[in-house]
């Protein structure tokens, strides 16, 4: 395989992994410029979160775009410094991997600054560091690294940034994060991190050993509950920024926060047992909370 064929296999095999997501990343009934800047941000954000989980493909071809040495390939604060070096060529000068190739007209068309990005990979760099988090606000600082840029791109993408928007749109994506905290809670124990705030665990007498517990017990339940809420009442706060926007946008948002209740639905429906697997929700679950969300009814 050439190097060109692997570059190439690279940026599909990432890009593929939008049809995974809790929501829409960029839907048929956008405009093909939309669909064609939203695809190369979130090429972005999906490389460096597979970075900071160690979820790149074997054979150590990012790396090799990278020009991170092969010994060096399985440390990621080395391949988060190269990405970050890359990054910043997107700004002033030609990047190497292929994702950042792609993302380098989107910047240029939608004049985007590095702040959102930096902010990504700076997350990614927290999970290296940090595995445990003692408040709510420890973990709500998190999300403004981990998740809140993404809205802001698409906000920035769309052309529609304002000071109030930007305030909803993080809302929204703090509790998309906090949800995507709530379904991952095995696999990220895992990684021995733990996104759930440790005076609430005290609260609710939750252990670290009955996260690792095939089910989960009454305790760890509640506890999901209780988080699950504070996502529910995060997607109700910023729910207004589709009243902000008309057209095929609102219908992009609607679906933002229409996939985030119907995860949350699909948790309440698994009694807030996560333990065994992510509880995700069916299709047809997720078009009627676009419908309600739409109709402004939830």
């Amino acid at each position: 395989m050439t190097v060109t064929d692997t570059a190439r296999a690279v940026e599909r095999g990432t890009l593929a992994k939008a049809a995974d997501e809790n929501f829409p990343v960029a839907p048929f009934f956008l405009p093909r410029d939309w669909r064609t800047d939203l695809m190369a941000v979130y090429g972005f954000a999906r490389l460096v979160d597979d970075i900071g989980d160690g979820d790149l493909a074997p054979g150590g071809a990012d790396a090799r775009l990278l020009g991170v040495p092969e010994e060096r390939a399985d440390d990621r604060l080395a391949m988060l410094d190269a990405f970050e070096e890359d990054l910043r060529r997107v700004f002033d000068g030609t990047p190497r991997h292929p994702l950042l190739l792609r993302l380098r007209p989107t910047v240029r068309r939608r004049s985007l600054t590095p702040d959102p990005f930096l902010g990504l990979i700076a997350a990614n760099r927290q999970d290296q560091l940090v595995g445990r988090y003692e408040t709510y606000d420890d973990l709500l600082a998190y999300c403004e690294l981990s998740a809140n840029p993404v809205g802001r791109l698409v906000l920035a993408v769309t052309g529609t940034s304002t000071p109030e928007r930007i305030r909803r749109s993080d809302a929204i994506c703090t509790a998309l994060q906090i949800v995507e905290h709530l379904q991952d809670l095995a696999e990220d124990l895992d990684r021995d991190r733990i996104y759930l705030p440790a005076e609430d665990m005290k609260h609710f007498h939750v252990q670290e050993a009955d996260l690792a517990a095939p089910t989960a017990n009454a305790s760890v339940r509640a506890l999901v509950a209780f988080e699950a809420q504070r996502a529910r009442d995060l997607l109700s706060e910023g729910a207004p920024l589709l009243g902000s926007v008309r057209g095929r946008l609102r219908l992009l948002l609607a679906g933002f926060v229409a996939g985030g209740r119907a995860a949350l639905g699909a948790i309440a429906a698994a009694d807030h047992d996560v333990l065994p697997g992510p509880p995700k929700p069916g299709k047809a679950h997720l078009l009627r909370e676009v419908g309600v969300t739409l109709r402004g009814e939830g």
